[in-house]
């Protein structure tokens, strides 16, 4: 049994856990409810960096982060691979997968930022984060048509990174100025591991 170090509002786990879905391994991944802000956790202990998720395979070695967990995941059970072959594809496939970790990486360094003492959170840093972010939003937008072919590893990270920008920032409307990159999440979040691994309201 694979023991994944999980929490249910991170964009990561929920990557990792709609491939998790996707590849027909539920019956093989134990989930490991993990607060990783905690002062008593032991997440260190598997993971050094002190992040979820971590995925600890039958033999003992961890494996972190998200992009190593969810290649590794890939290469188990016998449905469609999600990564491509070598080739053109996989190079697009693993684009959107990294600028859709890129967004996730500056929004969740934007709310904790926000989460920080009067005086002492830096109103510069925070917009620098949403400057990344509308950019990324921005080039997503751009390259909306070619989100729409074969399910991969790409698509699944732009469906969890877009979530969570509803999840944490849903006063603003990223779809707002973004009509093609709307358009396809609203038809491509009718997906049974996007509705699953929805984070807790």
């Amino acid at each position: 049994m694979l023991k994944l170090r999980w929490s249910p509002t991170s964009p990561y786990v929920r990557k990792v856990m709609m491939v998790v879905i996707e590849r027909g391994l539920e019956d093989r991944v134990e989930r490991v409810a993990t607060d990783p802000w905690s002062a008593e956790t032991d997440l260190p202990k598997e993971n050094p960096l002190g992040k979820v998720p971590a995925l600890t395979l039958e033999e003992g070695t961890t494996l972190f982060d998200s992009p190593v967990i969810v290649e590794y995941l890939d290469s188990l059970g016998d449905r469609a691979p999600l990564f491509p072959p070598a080739g053109p594809a996989r190079w697009t496939a693993l684009r959107f997968q990294a600028i859709a970790d890129g967004i996730c990486d500056a929004a969740i360094l934007r709310r904790l930022e926000s989460m920080r003492p009067d005086g002492e959170k830096s109103e510069g840093w925070m917009e620098r984060q949403r400057k990344a972010v509308a950019r990324a939003l921005d080039l997503l937008e751009t390259d909306a048509a070619a989100l729409a072919g074969e399910t991969t590893i790409g698509t699944l990270a732009v469906l969890a990174a877009l979530g969570y920008l509803d999840f944490r920032f849903g006063h603003e409307d990223w779809r707002d100025g973004r009509p093609a990159l709307a358009s396809w999440f609203d038809k491509a979040a009718d997906r049974d591991s996007l509705r699953r691994t929805a984070p807790p309201v």
